[in-house]
C-alpha cells in the first residue's frame, strides 16, 4: 500500500496532469495546500478528499512531514505538482516495499528535468530521493529539504523503477513563479543558523546560477569548496561541474583549468569530460578539448541530454571549422542529426 504525499500553492496550471499520471500508481493521495488562491484545491478534488491546510512558516521540511504525517500507508512517493510520472512499474516498485530489508532504505526515481537553452529545451537526467517508508524516515532543511533518518544515523538507497518529467526549471515557469528568489531568502536564512553547511552553500550558488547572475554563483560553490568534501557524492559532482560551468559564464577560462584535478575522480562521466571539452576549448587547447569531446562519444548515457553524442559531435566541428579544417567540421556536423546549430554550420559551409 503506497500514498502519494504532496504540498502545494497556486498550482492549477501543472496539477492535474501531475495527478492524472500518479492516481492510478498508488492506493492513497494526500494534498497539503499552503495558501492557493488558485483552482488549485477545487482540481485536487477531483482525485482525493484527503486536503489538508497548512499554515506557511518558511519550512518546506515542516509542510512536508505534515503532508507524511497525514498518510494512512507507512511507505510514502513524494511529488511535486510540476513532476509527471512518465513510467511506473508497480511489480518493481511493491517488490521493494514488500522487502522487509528495505524498511530502512530510500527509493530513488529517475527525474529527466527540461531545462532551457539558447536553441530550445534540454534534458538533464538525474536520481533524486522520494519513496520511503514514514516510521523510519521524514524531512530537514526549511529549503531543498533533505530526507534524514529518524534515528540519526546513514542510510541506504536503492533505484526504484519510476521516471518524471520536471517542468519546473523552464524559463516560462521560472519567470511566473520566482521559486528562484524566493529559495535564494529561504536559502540565506538557513545559513544563519548552520554557517559550516556546504549544501547550503551549493544551493545558493545553484540559485544564482540559475538567474544567470555566475559572479554571485561563483562566490557561493567556492565557499562550498573550501569545506572538506566527500567527492563521491552526486550533489558535490553537481557542484563541481556547475562551478566549471559558472566559471566559463564569466570569462574566468584560465581558472576553469584547476578542475583537471577532479579528471581522476569524475573520469567516469560523459557529462565531465564534456565539461573538460569547454573548458579546454575556451583556453584554445583543441587537441585536449578534441580529445575531452571523443571521450564523451565513448559513454552509452550522460545526464544531459546530446552530451555523450550530438552536443560533443558539434563542438569538435566547430573546432575544426575555426582552424580551417572544412572536410574534418563537415564530417562532425553531419553526425549531430538535427541538432539546429550544427544544420545551420552545416548550410553554411555548403552554400
Amino acid at each position: 500500500m503506497l500514498t502519494l504525499c504532496m504540498i502545494v500553492k497556486n498550482e492549477e496550471n501543472t496539477l492535474k496532469n501531475c495527478l492524472i499520471g500518479a492516481a492510478s500508481f498508488v492506493d492513497e493521495i494526500i494534498i497539503v495546500d499552503t495558501g492557493s488562491t488558485d483552482n488549485t484545491k477545487d482540481i485536487a478534488l477531483e482525485f482525493t478528499d484527503k486536503i489538508y491546510d497548512f499554515k506557511w512558516c518558511n519550512d518546506f521540511s515542516k509542510a512536508r512531514n505534515y503532508s507524511i504525517e497525514k498518510a494512512s500507508n507507512d511507505w510514502v512517493l513524494i511529488l511535486d505538482a510540476d513532476e509527471f510520472i512518465m513510467d511506473f512499474s508497480s511489480s518493481s516498485v511493491q517488490e521493494f516495499i514488500e522487502e522487509p530489508s528495505n524498511r530502512n532504505k530510500v527509493g530513488r526515481i529517475k527525474r529527466i528535468n527540461l531545462m532551457e537553452d539558447s536553441y530550445g529545451n534540454n534534458k538533464y537526467t538525474e536520481r533524486i530521493n522520494r519513496l520511503f517508508n514514514k516510521n523510519y524516515f521524514n524531512y530537514e532543511g526549511i529549503i531543498h529539504e533533505q530526507i534524514v533518518a529518524l534515528d540519526g544515523k546513514p542510510y541506504k538507497t536503492e533505484m526504484v523503477d519510476i521516471t518524471a518529467e520536471h517542468v519546473g526549471y523552464t524559463r516560462e515557469v521560472l519567470n511566473k513563479t520566482g521559486k528562484i528568489k524566493r529559495n535564494i531568502d529561504l536559502l540565506k536564512m538557513a545559513v544563519k543558523d548552520n554557517l559550516e553547511d556546504p549544501y547550503l552553500y551549493f544551493q545558493l550558488g545553484k540559485s544564482y546560477y540559475m538567474l544567470k547572475n555566475y559572479k554571485n554563483a561563483v562566490m557561493y560553490f567556492e565557499k562550498a569548496l573550501s569545506f572538506s568534501l566527500d567527492f563521491s557524492l552526486e550533489y558535490v559532482e553537481d557542484l563541481v561541474e556547475t562551478y566549471g560551468y559558472a566559471l566559463i559564464n564569466n570569462g574566468k577560462y584560465q581558472e576553469a583549468l584547476i578542475l583537471k584535478n577532479c579528471a581522476e575522480v569524475y573520469s567516469n562521466f560523459a557529462d565531465f569530460h564534456f565539461l573538460m571539452g569547454l573548458i579546454y576549448m575556451n583556453n584554445a587547447r583543441f587537441t585536449q578539448a578534441v580529445e575531452s569531446f571523443l571521450k564523451c562519444t565513448e559513454f552509452s548515457c550522460a545526464r544531459v541530454e546530446g552530451v555523450n553524442t550530438y552536443i560533443s559531435y558539434y563542438n569538435i566541428g566547430v573546432i575544426y571549422d575555426v582552424l580551417g579544417f572544412r572536410e574534418n567540421a563537415l564530417e562532425y556536423y553531419r553526425k549531430c542529426g538535427n541538432y539546429k546549430p550544427a544544420a545551420k554550420r552545416l548550410k553554411a559551409q555548403l552554400n
